[in-house]
């Protein structure tokens, strides 16, 4: 059986077991076939990489199994964060981008994600043909074409390149760097040992933001021992550096840098929901006339209330920023997720922790508040919202019987709530007369099930748990 699957955001696996320099090829060559069937192999194709251990020679034996086929190679020069290399197609009008990352997984870990040339996620129709492709390639009916490196490059076929400029160009034309820049802002920075070292911290001080301390700005890719990942229990550090030096805020990066973490000048969180909810509401007030927003099914519903005071849709997808990356290219003007994933209309349909960052600070500078006391305010106008995610960990018998019970339930109650609609775009979700929410989804890899829930309160969160867990035979 092959161990070569794409999942939410591309292939991925453990390196030395599954990510080899074999399969690597193996993926890259159906990359390649991909290319040409679409009549795109006229046109370069960039390839990017992390800090993850050999990333830049797995990126070599993609660029020479491209160079293989015929199709021109630019190869970043060192480390990039995977939005700067998503961003080349764009600047450069690519033919799409390979960048070799497993993201915010372990370190043990690393993986392939295709941009193709919207210069966003990859949808599930052009992962499913490229898998057909790997099918073909380990049957045999469909050869790995190699040019080595040395050869390639002496030809002129591979090139090295650095999107630092040009990402950081693009970056810059979203926000308003004057206004970020009379405001005098302080952050601290948590790199992660990723590959946003080198790209964060050059475009504040351009705007002229102060960066008061940077932590794990070294590449390490062990990741110092941890998951390269911006969650609340991974930014204790970050938490205490930003309250005690005085910042306005405190920015995160994941691995690869498309996913963001922010830290409110007390040290507090602030959930990508609430991220997600400030900046539509900020990007609502600042710009008439949007279209839409997305947000995937288990991302916070504040979002729809914001957007339906200003009477634009919410368009609600899939679990997956393949989907936000979508709505965006039909007329979403800003779509994210619960996970940590956004972009906006002004930028390009990927990802981008740094952007994040950037409008952030654009955020506080032109409100003088908090986003905490932002916040707040929302809460006032549209009521305030709390949300959690808790993983159930089932043997695959109980998992089937969980999501058996989800989609044959009909009952207009659960618990005390009233039942007022049931969807099943990305397994089951079931919403209440009080506005509150919960989704029952099923792991793909894992055997578990990820209960979203959101409410109006702590209390009502707690007994909206209990209620589901009960009525699904469970326990935490």
């Amino acid at each position: 059986m092959s161990v070569i699957k794409f999942g939410t955001d591309g292939w991925r696996g453990v390196i030395a077991k599954e990510f080899t320099f074999a399969n690597t090829a193996i993926v890259t060559q159906a990359v390649a076939c991909y290319i040409k069937a679409h009549g795109l192999d006229g046109k370069p194709v960039v390839i990017g990489f992390d800090n993850r251990f050999l990333g830049n020679l797995f990126a070599e034996r993609v660029a020479e199994v491209l160079a293989g086929n015929g199709i021109s190679v630019l190869l970043c020069d060192a480390p990039a964060p995977t939005p700067a290399v998503a961003s080349m197609i764009v600047s450069h009008g690519l033919a799409g981008a390979v960048m070799v990352t497993a993201s915010h997984n372990p370190p043990e870990y690393n993986g392939i994600k295709f941009i193709p040339e919207y210069a966003g996620p990859a949808t599930p129709e052009i992962t499913d043909e490229i898998t057909r492709y790997v099918r073909e390639v380990e049957s045999g009916r469909i050869h790995v074409h190699v040019t080595p490196y040395a050869r390639a490059s002496r030809a002129g076929t591979i090139l090295a390149v650095s999107p630092r400029e040009s990402y950081g160009k693009m970056l810059k034309k979203v926000v308003d760097g004057e206004l970020i820049r009379k405001a005098g802002l302080k952050v601290v920075l948590d790199l992660m040992h990723g590959a946003g070292i080198g790209y964060l911290e050059p475009i504040l001080q351009e705007l002229g933001v102060e960066v008061l301390a940077c932590l794990r700005n070294t590449p390490d890719p062990m990741f110092g021992g941890s998951l390269p990942e911006p969650s609340a229990e991974r930014l204790k550090e970050l938490a205490r550096l930003t309250k005690e030096k005085g910042a306005d805020l405190g920015l995160a990066l994941d691995g690869d840098a498309d996913r963001f973490g922010i830290l409110d000048g007390s040290g507090e969180y602030v959930t990508p929901n609430e991220v997600l909810a400030l900046l539509t509401h900020a990007l609502l007030q600042r710009k008439g006339g949007m279209k839409k927003v997305a947000r995937t099914v288990a991302t916070t519903h504040l979002i729809d209330r914001i957007a339906a005071a200003h009477g634009v849709p919410v368009a609600e997808t899939p679990v997956g920023f393949k989907y936000i990356g979508q709505e965006i290219l039909s007329g979403a003007g800003i779509g994210g997720e619960e996970s940590g994933g956004l972009s906006v209309a002004e930028h390009f349909p990927e990802k981008d922790g740094l952007l994040v960052a950037l409008l952030m600070l654009e955020l506080v500078a032109g409100s003088g508040r908090s986003p905490k006391a932002l916040l707040a305010e929302l809460g006032a106008v549209y009521g305030s919202v709390v949300n959690e995610r808790v993983d159930v960990h089932l043997t695959p018998e109980q998992k089937d019987l969980v999501l058996q019970v989800m989609q044959d339930w009909s009952d207009t109650r659960l618990g005390l709530w009233d039942v007022t609609g049931k969807t099943a775009i990305d397994g089951v979700k079931l919403t209440f007369a009080s506005g509150a929410w919960l989704l029952v989804r099923p792991s793909g890899t894992e055997p578990l099930v990820r209960i979203y829930l959101e409410a109006q309160d702590a209390k009502e969160l707690e007994g909206l748990k209990r209620a589901l867990l009960e009525a699904l035979g469970l326990s935490l």
